[in-house]
């Protein structure tokens, strides 16, 4: 990564906010509480077809034939799909997320790599007669041994998940199941760890979890005569979806519209396409409009949960708790294809801290499971439970405070980071003394059963590119087109940012989400970007506004431009106060002074900045039955500036509640055949409202000089800590550590008597 210098700071101040750090609202309320809303599995077309697939039953195994006579004869049944229909495209060896291996994950070809693994789909006239065609299909299968965990497939003799890989000359790591390597090093680690007077080395692992989106994936495809594709879908990126799935059909991404539909939840989950290429395909052969909508037990078989890991972390330190030298090698499952988050991993790991010696080996491994897929702060989480719960046992081990010991490595302005990045302006030591002033820090515990433990977190966020356009309304409103999917009220808070450049009422701003052929490209909504780059992208659109306006009223008055000002919704000529307009009133003399003016702005920014968060979390343990109840919970958050303060408060409420799941209860439970057992939401345990107290929320706020509004994404860094902060209250309720996850009961009482 290249070191983002700031010559000319953006940012405006925030005392000149009017609308900007205000709780307007949402634009999208009465539609989502009156179910007016519409979601992908809400579409209805003339003649529409229903779509159902055909999954492995087996998590690895090679595919003998597929027998679709069956199926084909069956006068409910409109079309069949298998592999054959798409174009296959070259294997390349061992670089992720090529065209094979999305092609592939989306319908196997002649292996499958997971249980759920897509074999072939049906369409038929109804979703029940779609349901039992699935079973006319017959598919012959050679059962082979599936590899379930990442130390299962790093062994030297594990199967080959990939035979035709070859491995890389230039790294002798990657060969077998190791689909790459990534390093980080600077500095020198072996004099760091020689000159340190203490150095504790630990390991750690973690499972596959699921984001738990609520709403399921859902696709309806539907041609032209002329043969251009529209889908409806729910997802994270019209564009990702539309460019994945022409490469996919094998067709222009310009045949391929997508209408973005309201979304349910995503969480990273809803970036990569499953249904869509399938139901296209299924739409062409038929000839009707296909849709197709999983089940909750497909959902957590067939797509992408967050890596399982294997972790290695050292860290050496002077008997004074200065760090000397870190190292961390992690092992990420990848599952069936390439794409494990260790560039992520590797940029949070040791970010909170300042450290002259580290290296960081990151490793992406295949196994048969579903190819993993972002999940909030992808690889954050796995990383930094593995340096925060290490962290915590070097303090105690030096007798010092927790969190002293963390604020004296602390990084700020200036530090490089672990992967390189010079730190821009950071907010980890406000967010640190934040902590260590709050009340919760520093009352008592009442009972000897019960433990604090606090945490850091961090997520480097990402930018992309972004679109928007601004249509000034003839009555004084305004319709805004962005190309960011709204997930957690983005919709609202790019109108706040439009609204507050213009001097106008938030409510005067209608926000909507355009499809693929009405905005320009906007990257998915991910990685905390949507608030920095639409952000941005709306600010410039309303100055556009904002210009266009000035010359009107300059042609209106016969003035030059630079006799015009616009302050607060109002023009008003600076030499004669009594030539003024407000914005409603010069909306009303656009077609006389020139005609519409529409405002725009499309831009790929770079600054975006990194967030940090951090969890207090009081437990009371139960000896007898191991079960862990949470009694308080602080978390802060460093959100650079709070564009709509109550969402950013949600959104480290939501991050916060998963990462306790993570914690405590989540994890694909594996059988030893490599299918997963707790597919259902009864089993896969998430928490609920009822498992958790009220989340406590502390927002700091060190704005991001890079922006006009000094944002930092907000959605992903409080996912982060409490994974630590639970074992560590854990351990200073019972004097056990807990270093592999799930926390559940049985892993706590198998822990205390272990210890």
């Amino acid at each position: 990564p290249k070191e983002i210098e700031v010559k000319n700071s953006v940012l405006i101040p925030k005392t000149t906010y009017k609308i900007v750090g205000t709780n307007p609202e949402r634009h999208d309320a009465t539609d989502k509480v009156t179910g007016k809303a519409q979601y992908g599995a809400d579409i209805s077309l003339p003649g529409m077809l229903y779509g159902k697939i055909i999954r492995s039953p087996y998590a690895h195994a090679k595919i003998r034939s597929i027998d679709i006579s069956e199926a084909q004869n069956s006068p409910d049944v409109k079309s069949v799909v298998t592999a054959s229909d798409f174009p296959q495209q070259s294997p390349v060896a061992q670089i992720p997320e090529l065209g094979k291996s999305i092609t592939q994950n989306v319908m196997a070809a002649d292996r499958v790599f997971y249980k759920g693994h897509a074999v072939a789909a049906v369409s038929a006239t109804s979703l029940q007669a779609a349901e039992e065609a699935t079973n006319l299909i017959k598919i012959d299968y050679e059962i082979l041994d599936p590899v379930i965990t990442v130390e299962d497939a790093i062994k030297e003799d594990a199967p080959k998940l990939h035979p035709h890989w070859k491995d890389d000359p230039s790294d002798p790591l990657v060969s077998g199941n190791i689909a790459s390597h990534l390093q980080f090093k600077f500095g020198d680690p072996k004099s760091g760890f020689q000159n340190s007077d203490l150095v504790i080395e630990r390991e750690f692992r973690t499972k596959s979890v699921h984001q738990g989106y609520i709403e399921p994936h859902n696709a309806t495809a539907w041609w032209t005569p002329e043969g251009r594709l529209t889908i409806w879908c729910s997802s994270q990126g019209q564009f990702g979806v539309r460019d994945n799935t022409a490469n996919v059909l094998g067709i222009p991404n310009s045949s391929v519209q997508v209408i973005p539909m309201e979304i349910g939840g995503g969480f990273g989950g809803k970036n990569p396409i499953y249904l869509e290429p399938i139901a296209a395909m299924l739409a062409k052969k038929s000839g009707y409009p296909v849709k197709m909508t999983m089940s909750r037990s497909e959902i957590i078989e067939a797509t992408g949960p967050t890596s399982g890991s294997y972790c290695k972390v050292k860290i050496g330190t002077t008997k004074e708790g200065k760090i000397t030298a870190a190292k961390a090698s992690l092992y990420f499952e990848a599952g069936a294809f390439p794409g494990a988050p260790i560039a992520g991993a590797s940029a949070a790991i040791f970010s909170p801290y300042n450290i002259e010696n580290i290296q960081i080996d990151g490793y992406d491994v295949v196994n048969n499971k579903p190819k993993t897929a972002a999940y909030r702060a992808p690889g954050a989480p796995i990383a930094m439970f593995s340096v925060e719960t290490l962290m915590e046992e070097i303090a105690r081990e030096l007798n010092l405070n927790s969190m002293e010991f963390r604020l004296l490595n602390v990084a700020v302005e200036g530090d490089r980071r672990a992967d390189g990045l010079i730190n821009g302006v950071i907010g980890a030591k406000e967010v640190m003394e934040a902590v260590i002033h709050h009340s919760h820090y520093n009352s008592p515990l009442t009972k000897s059963n019960q433990g604090r433990g606090v945490s850091m977190g961090f997520c480097r966020n990402n930018t992309g590119m972004a679109s928007a356009i601004a249509n000034v309304i003839s009555d004084g409103r305004v319709s805004l087109v962005e190309g960011s999917v709204d997930i957690g009220g983005s919709r609202t808070a790019a109108a706040q940012m439009f609204a507050e450049v213009l001097g106008i009422p938030v409510e005067d701003v209608i926000p909507k989400v355009g499809d693929t052929d009405s905005i320009g490209f906007t990257s998915n909504t991910g990685g905390s970007s949507v608030a920095y780059k639409t952000g941005w992208a709306v600010f410039e659109a309303a100055k556009d506004v904002k210009r266009q306006l000035v010359e009107r009223a300059a042609k209106l008055w016969d003035s030059n431009i630079k006799d015009i000002e616009y302050k607060d919704g109002i023009l008003e000529h600076k030499s004669d106060s009594e030539l003024k307009l407000t914005f409603s009133q010069i909306s009303k003399l656009l077609p006389e002074t020139g005609g519409p003016v529409v405002g725009r702005a499309n831009l790929n920014p770079a600054g975006s900045g990194g967030s940090y968060a951090a969890n207090i979390i009081d437990v009371e343990v139960d000896p007898e039955t191991g079960k862990v109840e949470i009694l308080k919970i602080t978390a802060f958050q460093d959100a650079g500036t709070a564009i709509y303060p109550v969402h950013v408060e949600g959104q480290i409420q939501g991050g916060t509640a998963q990462g306790i799941g993570w914690a405590l209860n989540e994890e694909y439970f594996m059988g030893s055949d490599g299918n997963v057992v707790n597919t259902s939401l009864l089993d896969y345990r998430m928490p609920t409202s009822l498992d958790l107290p009220m989340i406590n929320t502390e927002i700091i706020e060190v704005p991001n000089p890079n922006h006009p509004y000094g944002v930092r994404g907000v959605g992903e860094a409080n996912i982060v800590p409490p994974l630590a902060a639970l074992s560590n209250a854990i351990l200073d309720a019972t004097g056990v550590q807990i270093r592999n996850l799930p926390m559940n009961p049985q892993n706590v009482i198998s822990s205390l008597k272990s210890n």
